[in-house]
């Protein structure tokens, strides 16, 4: 064998592993192909399904609905009494007994406690038994006087003498006197000795037992009383919103005022706006009001946190939507609204004033339009929307 007829052999050779290379890929290739093809199969007609499921997307919508709007400003306020008083002795003396419960609801007039009556008993003893010497006394020189004045016609008597007694009437009339101020005071301080309440309200913890000395100079007192019914709640609102709250006064009705918890969630009563400041405060641009509560329930307690909201109007015909719906654009507010067809137009609208989750809208939609209130992260103008469920949170058919 030549050299030329050996070399050819080799490269024969070398040729078939190559070979055998390529047909192993074109079948796996084709293996390939195969299972994609079959686990991408679709029955008839499902592709074009298929298509449009994914041109659209799942809102959930809500009707625009025209209803009387009424309109509302929130602030946080303080439950505030109309009266509070810390109860305080005027006397000084022995506190012998307490009337009354820790808590307890009490009307004006009633005995709450006792202090020790009996110097106070003397001391009328006393003055009353001042007055009725004097009061003879005074009787006596009246008398006199009388006498002087009878004998001076007939000259029996020096005029001095008539002078001196009619002196000495005055000074009696004096002493009388003095001494009926003396028996008031003994009894004023005979009243004070029975400690009342000044009005209706609510007592608080006991802060003196009985059996301690009381004195007027001690600050803590014996109890707090305070009003619960009626009963005032003060919040501030900004000084923007004065023309609102004034022109709501204007009309001669109260402007009626509700009394929220602290989470907003719960009503606990309802009043009616009582007064505003006379300025507002320019540290923080904001002027109090007082709203009064019956609050014949004792639902509201005295320094509770409470929102109040005060309606200062009422849009009548308003056309309303949920909050949610309204979009803030680069040219202004704007609402996505969907057609009979599914597909969803933008539409610039003109937004008013805010009642919790809903919101007026003064231009820009009619009543009955659906509004898409959620799935709007993707949302084009133009596009077909599947209606996943109302503004009720119901899967829509």
């Amino acid at each position: 064998m030549t050299d030329m007829e050996t070399g050819a052999s080799r490269r024969e050779e070398a040729r078939k592993p190559a070979w055998k290379l390529l047909l192993v890929s074109v079948v796996v290739i084709a293996a390939l192909a195969f299972w994609y093809h079959r686990s991408h199969a679709h029955k008839p007609g499902e592709s074009s399904k298929m298509h449009a499921h994914a041109q659209s997307v799942p809102v959930a919508v809500a009707p625009a609905r025209k209803t009387d709007f009424p309109v509302w400003l929130t602030g946080l306020g303080t439950v505030t009494p109309v009266y509070t008083v810390t109860l305080k002795t005027l006397v000084n003396g022995l506190l012998m007994q307490v009337f009354y419960k820790e808590g307890q609801v009490v009307r004006a007039g009633d005995v709450l406690a006792q202090i020790d009556p009996r110097p106070f008993q003397v001391q009328l003893e006393q003055a009353q038994g001042q007055l009725a010497r004097d009061q003879a006394l005074l009787e006596n020189a009246r008398l006199d006087l009388k006498r002087y004045q009878t004998l001076i016609k007939t000259g029996a008597i020096p005029s001095q003498q008539l002078d001196t007694q009619v002196a000495l009437v005055s000074q009696d009339e004096g002493n009388v006197l003095t001494d009926k101020g003396l028996v008031d005071n003994a009894k004023l301080q005979l009243t004070y000795a029975r400690i009342t309440a000044p009005f209706n309200g609510r007592l608080g913890l006991r802060l003196v037992d009985p059996g301690n000395f009381v004195q007027t100079s001690d600050t803590t007192g014996l109890a707090v009383l305070t009003q619960l019914s009626p009963i005032t709640v003060i919040f501030p609102l900004p000084q923007d919103d004065l023309p609102q709250i004034l022109k709501g006064m204007s009309t001669g009705q109260p402007l009626l005022v509700e009394a929220w918890d602290r989470a907003n969630t719960t009503l606990l009563a309802t009043g009616h706006l009582y007064t505003l400041d006379n300025q507002v405060d320019v540290t923080t641009g904001m002027v109090k009001l007082r709203a009064e509560f019956d609050n014949k329930d004792m639902t509201l307690f005295a320094n509770q946190f409470v929102n109040a909201h005060l309606r200062v109007a009422t849009l009548p015909g308003a056309v309303v939507i949920p909050v949610a719906g309204l979009q803030q654009g680069g040219e202004g507010p704007y609402t996505f609204v969907m057609d009979n067809q599914h597909r969803v137009s933008v539409r610039k609208v003109k937004p008013g004033p805010t009642n919790g989750n809903e919101v007026a809208i003064m231009e820009g939609l009619s009543p009955g339009d659906q509004i898409v209130v959620d799935g709007l992260d993707n949302l084009r103008d133009g596009m077909t929307v599947e209606v996943a469920r109302s503004n009720h949170g119901q899967p829509q058919p």
